[in-house]
């Protein structure tokens, strides 16, 4: 279904919207799929009328939906935005959907003599994907924050009770956006929150603290959005608790950033080195052996994702620890 086949009201009612042309191949899905945390992420539901998205914006919150347009003037998205942050959330809809996003040197024939064949070959499969940017490092941050060190099973839920327990119903859910769909709390909520329920959520004192510290300076965290990712990503990294890992992890999101790698994950480099070589390694050996396509590297791991390579089991897996039981 698109938005041309909803109901002229509730179309008609949408406080701001935009129809978006790609200007080629393009797949809502793939681009924003790496924005989901997990199938029950409260700020992003995926429905039957498109992907509805809750967020806040410096006018205040909104409700945003996307969904394909029809193929007569070839791809497009249509975006609908509803509440006090409407003409905002309209307004980052291109680069939120990859309209930065420029894949025209990585797809040179050169280039692609470089890489293995099995990611052009994944490339040539997946021209449809963008590197998404939202430009919302707050949004991006503290989920990612919550994930350090803990499986994702871990993590999501602390976020979820975090997100339902504190955050805002998104402008017009349960009426004509999907029930549940939740706008993260502001800076200011998120300092609010006691420790006990962040113990409830499962979440350590180690990364409660790291959000408290990162959220204490919200507007200058926001402004990082502004920078060149490299740029964002070292600052980030100023902050107390804030590595490697979760500024890549944040910078992928919030710039479209083609090059970041999650050094320190727990799966990336074994998957990385299994990929290439058939034998897992380590960070140092994952960098060595992306070092060709500098500058394209997020690319490339994409495409080895995208091609369907899964790793083989290694040895154990990380255990999911409860800390609501101490």
């Amino acid at each position: 279904m698109t938005i041309a086949d909803l109901p002229v009201g509730l179309s008609a009612a949408a406080d701001a919207s935009l129809r978006w042309h790609p200007g080629g191949p393009f797949d809502l899905m793939q681009t924003i799929g790496i924005l989901l945390r997990g199938h029950g992420d409260p700020s992003i539901r995926t429905a039957p009328d498109g992907v509805w998205m809750g967020f806040a914006t410096p006018a205040g919150p909104a409700t945003l939906r996307l969904a394909a347009a029809g193929p007569r003037a070839g791809p497009a998205i249509d975006a609908q935005a509803w509440g006090p942050g409407a003409a905002d959330a309209v307004d980052s809809v291109p680069r939120l959907l990859g309209s930065d996003d420029d894949w025209s040197a990585f797809d040179e024939p050169e280039f692609h003599a470089t890489l293995p064949r099995m990611v052009v070959e994944a490339r040539r499969r997946h021209l449809t994907v963008r590197l998404p940017a939202t430009g919302r490092m707050i949004d991006s941050l503290v989920p990612t924050i919550l994930e350090q060190k803990v499986t994702l099973i871990e993590a999501r839920r602390g976020y979820r009770y975090l997100m339902y327990r504190f955050g805002t119903a998104a402008p017009g859910a349960g009426s004509f956006a999907p029930a549940g769909l939740m706008v993260q709390p502001t800076p200011e909520q998120w300092l609010r929150i006691p420790s006990w329920e962040w113990h409830k959520a499962g979440v350590g004192p180690q990364r409660s603290a790291a959000v408290m510290r990162a959220l204490r300076s919200a507007v200058a965290l926001e402004r990082l959005a502004a920078l060149p990712a490299a740029e964002a990503s070292a600052k980030l990294q100023t902050i107390p608790g804030i590595g490697v890992w979760t500024a890549a992890e944040v910078v992928q999101r919030t710039h479209g950033c083609p090059d970041a790698i999650s050094v320190g994950d727990y799966h990336l480099a074994a998957y990385v080195g299994a990929a290439l070589t058939g034998r897992r390694t380590d960070d140092a050996g994952m960098l060595k052996l992306l070092a060709p396509w500098a500058g394209h590297r997020q690319r490339v791991v994409r495409m080895i994702g995208l091609g369907g390579f899964r790793k083989p089991a290694f040895g154990a897996r990380m255990t999911i620890q409860d800390h609501r039981k101490h």
